[in-house]
């Protein structure tokens, strides 16, 4: 038996838009490690692997595996019943030829039950190999749609280019040409970040230090006098030796001597904690500087093994550039003569596209 609850119905939906246009009819396969998805589209140009993990359910429950064959486009309209924070419950018994769907609202006593026929498809899994790319681009998932959305308004292809410069996207249209060089700005931000920190944080010190040195006069002046009361006339000599050597002056502060050197301390302590205030203020530019630095995962890093340049259909690269609801940043894993991978991560597992690329001019 299946029983998944899953938080958000959001992600099933955003899941099953994205792949909708590339699968008409797939196998979630259901087992004890979640539940996983493997289709080509008609024409066997494009691979879609999805994973949704058992730990991004709220609760999960497989007894044995299970295929659930599903035809796409009925489980999106299923699905759209659904509001985006209800919570999604999935369940099937073993052989069974019908999947329960249970939506339950957050904010009221609303359930609402669907069921929908299951398929018997016959479909093989293929094993994916491990390979080590040459080249792996990571970058905002809105700015891959863009561009790939943008040049396919001018051409068909787009050739993927990665060098030392960057990623370049280059589309050969009858009519235009587009060209969109992105180039390497994660490590570079990081760089000017951390230096701007170091720059900020001695600027935010100088004032400080300019307070203790109008500070430390006063201080001299008070205690040349009270040394003078105590001491009388006569011992000059050992008031210049006092007051000639900041560091004796220093010592003399913690020398209990009598009322006048309490008073003298409370006037230090006073004195310090006014020093203390500008730190105070200076504390909160130097939280927002971090915060800042959280968005540095979203710019663009270029890791490059070996040169490479490859063609691929923008039809299918649109397609994939959909599942940027699931996530922000989206990979491209490239080697000379194998198919592209473009992955998004997300919390509750990954969708995966492998496309083959175009030779010649197929």
């Amino acid at each position: 038996m299946l029983e998944a609850r899953l938080n958000e119905a959001a992600t099933l939906k955003r899941l099953l838009d994205a792949i909708k246009e590339l699968v008409t009819d797939a196998n979630f396969e259901c087992n004890e490690e979640g539940l996983t998805l493997q289709a080509m589209d008609n024409s066997h140009v494009a691979l879609v692997a999805v994973k949704l993990k058992a730990s991004g359910f709220k609760r999960y429950r497989c007894d044995r595996p299970i295929p659930l064959g599903v035809n796409i486009a009925s489980f999106t309209k299923v699905l759209k019943c659904a509001k985006d924070d209800d919570v999604c419950i999935l369940k099937a018994n073993d052989d069974a030829d019908v999947l329960s769907l249970t939506y339950e609202a957050r904010n009221t006593d609303r359930i609402a039950e669907y069921e929908m026929k299951l398929m018997d498809i016959d479909a093989d899994t293929l094993n994916i190999p491990d390979t080590d790319y040459d080249a792996r681009v990571t970058m905002p998932s809105s700015e891959f749609g863009r561009i790939v959305r943008d040049l396919s308004l001018l051409g068909e292809s787009v050739r993927i280019e990665v060098s030392k410069e960057g990623v370049r996207f280059i589309s050969d249209g009858e009519a235009a040409n587009g060209n969109v060089l992105l180039r390497d700005t994660q490590a570079s931000t990081r760089k000017g970040g951390s230096s701007s920190k170091q720059e900020d944080a001695e600027e935010e010190d100088e004032p400080e230090e300019e307070e203790e040195d109008e500070d430390k006069p006063t201080k001299k002046k008070i205690k040349k006098e009270k040394v003078k009361k105590e001491e009388g006339e006569g011992k000059g000599e050992e008031d210049v030796e006092m007051n000639g050597d900041g560091e004796e002056d220093d010592e003399q502060e913690f020398k209990p001597k009598g009322e006048d050197d309490e008073e003298d301390e409370e006037e230090e302590s006073s004195s310090k904690k006014r020093k203390k205030a500008p730190a105070k203020n200076a504390k909160p530019s130097k939280k927002a500087k971090k915060d800042d630095d959280d968005e540095l995962p979203e710019g663009v890093k270029v890791e490059m093994n070996a040169h490479v340049n490859l063609t691929f259909s923008l039809k299918y690269l649109v397609n994939f550039s959909k599942s940027s609801s699931l996530s922000n940043v989206v990979q491209l894993m490239m080697s000379n003569d194998v198919p592209l991978l473009v992955s998004y991560e997300f919390g509750q597992g990954h969708i995966r596209y492998y496309l083959a690329p175009k030779i010649g001019d197929d």
